[in-house]
């Protein structure tokens, strides 16, 4: 008998949303205990800024260039390479996913991709090496094993939630609720025990009660939350956190005057959005305006963000003290990160997208190793990536590390020769075309901009976080910087892995 994975996942979640990398409003006692007692990876980077090209690194351990998935309209291919059906075939894992997938487009009302059909078909597996999955996304959706759930369990919530997918205009509604019309949040009637966040955790337990004491296992709990729409249970926002006690966040501009001054620094797609020339169409509602926002707006938005955290982490928390009752604590690894980043009101922006920044690219990760592995509670602020979580869980398994995985095992200790991490965006749109190549390395950010409709292949970002952790002021184009912008790209370019050819299609651009 051998140590069993708990993979936990959110889903656009910042770095500092958890107590242990310094938030001081949401309460995550659950995450927090683990990092006391484990490794907290103060830089560790996504490789894109998306849910499914970030989630198929985070299955294959390959470079996004390499998997070929550059955007959500992009279906990672069924034969592509899966940790969990190599920690299945080579040293006989059970294996599971509960929660979110995106693997394959979400949009899709025809049931194109298998992902999509599970749970229409009355199965739950096996899918990608997982022998048991049970899928849920933002709220009711009429497609997943938690829709079916909702719909003999809790009829009468179906319409609780935010209505995330709009078929008619195949994008996504930009209608405000709750307090202050705020985009994308509701007032949700639903009960908690409804709510898919515990779901998740009560399909989780319910998965590892069906296992013998002396299997081996690796769970991929995935949580869809805090990703918008915002609209967790009302009775919990009204009991947890009053938006009208909030501060704005560190990172937002405090004013439209000085968002403008920040932006305008920086290529021009950032402050083309934020004033309404540029549809993000790839990271948020396509007729959401940030310069439109109130300040109200964006507290509202972060207290239920906080709250979903919460909740999440009480939901943890539940399935950590099943696997003590099941006797497994003691050799039970626990990783928890998220896809991507959140803005929540940086730069006087919201959601994600083409913004190579830390609130989109730096994400929480945690690893509390099996107690049984006597491994010291440590920080490491070396950079570290999604990459490297396949061959981590092979290293904990006693699984050989694939061939196709191209990341390293984590470090257990400060003091690595990590140098890097790097972070890639390929918009699926013909007409927007941008492609962003970025590089962390020893305190410096710098994001190169490739030759598209948008931009000459001459414009991109440089920040000295030491000095401007925020990155509010772009150093690109300061001649005093040009050797250090110079240096950057070219280790980017000499670290970047060749691309995919032939490229994989975009499917379900959206």
């Amino acid at each position: 008998m051998g140590r069993k994975i708990l993979f936990v996942t959110t889903d656009q979640q910042r770095y500092d949303a958890l107590g242990c990398t310094g938030n001081t409003i949401a309460r995550t006692p659950v995450v927090d205990a683990l990092a006391a007692d484990g490794i907290v990876y103060h830089r560790a980077h996504n490789q894109n800024t998306v849910c499914t090209p970030a989630r198929a690194t985070m299955i294959t351990g390959q470079y996004v260039r390499t998997h070929g998935v550059v955007s959500n309209g992009v279906p990672l291919p069924v034969d592509a390479p899966s940790v969990a059906e190599h920690l299945h075939d080579t040293v006989g894992y059970r294996t599971a996913l509960v929660g979110k997938a995106h693997f394959q487009p979400a949009f899709d009302p025809d049931g194109k991709w298998i992902e999509n059909r599970l749970a229409k078909d009355g199965s739950t597996g096996p899918y990608r090496g997982f022998d048991h999955v049970e899928l849920a996304m933002h709220g009711y959706l009429r497609r997943w094993h938690y829709d079916k759930w909702l719909e003999a369990n809790g009829s009468q919530w179906l319409d609780a939630y935010y209505p995330l997918l709009n078929f008619a205009s195949m994008g996504l509604n930009d209608e405000g609720g709750g307090d202050t019309d705020a985009p994308e949040v509701k007032h949700n009637p639903i009960p908690r025990a409804m709510y898919h966040t515990d779901w998740v955790a009560d399909r989780t337990i319910a998965w590892l009660d069906s296992l013998d004491p002396t299997d081996d296992w690796f769970c991929w709990m995935s949580f869809p939350d805090p990703h918008h729409p915002w609209d967790p249970p009302v009775d919990e926002v009204r009991r947890r956190i009053d938006w009208r006690d909030l501060d704005l966040p560190p990172g937002h501009p405090g004013s439209a005057d000085k968002a403008v001054e920040i932006l305008a620094q920086k290529p021009h797609h950032w402050l083309d959005w934020y004033e309404g020339r540029f549809q993000n169409m790839e990271g948020g509602p396509m007729k959401f305006v940030p310069g439109k926002m109130s300040h109200d707006q964006v507290r509202e938005v972060s207290a239920l963000i906080h709250v979903e955290n919460e909740l999440i982490d009480e939901a943890l928390g539940r399935v950590m003290a099943r696997i003590e009752e099941r006797g497994w604590g003691a050799d039970t690894d626990v990783v928890f990160t998220t896809d991507h980043g959140e803005l929540q009101g940086d730069f006087g922006l919201l959601f994600k997208g083409p913004y190579h920044v830390d609130a989109l690219m730096r994400v929480p990760l945690v690893w509390r190793p099996a107690p049984s592995a006597g491994v010291s509670a440590v920080e490491v602020h070396e950079p570290v990536g999604h990459v490297d979580l396949v061959p981590t869980f092979c290293e904990i398994a006693g699984a050989a590390v694939p061939e196709w995985a191209q990341g390293r095992p984590l470090p257990t200790a400060p003091g690595s020769d990590r140098q890097w991490a790097i972070t890639e965006w390929d918009s699926q749109f013909p007409h927007i075309g941008m492609r962003l190549r970025s590089i962390y390395r020893a305190g410096w950010l710098c994001t190169a901009y490739e030759p598209g409709p948008l931009y000459q292949g001459t414009e991109g970002e440089l920040y000295d976080l030491a000095e401007d952790p925020l990155q509010w002021r772009n150093l690109w184009d300061d001649p005093a910087y040009r050797a250090r912008r110079d240096e950057l790209v070219t280790d980017l370019y000499d670290n970047l892995p060749p691309e995919r050819e032939p490229k994989l299609a975009v499917e379900a651009p959206v």
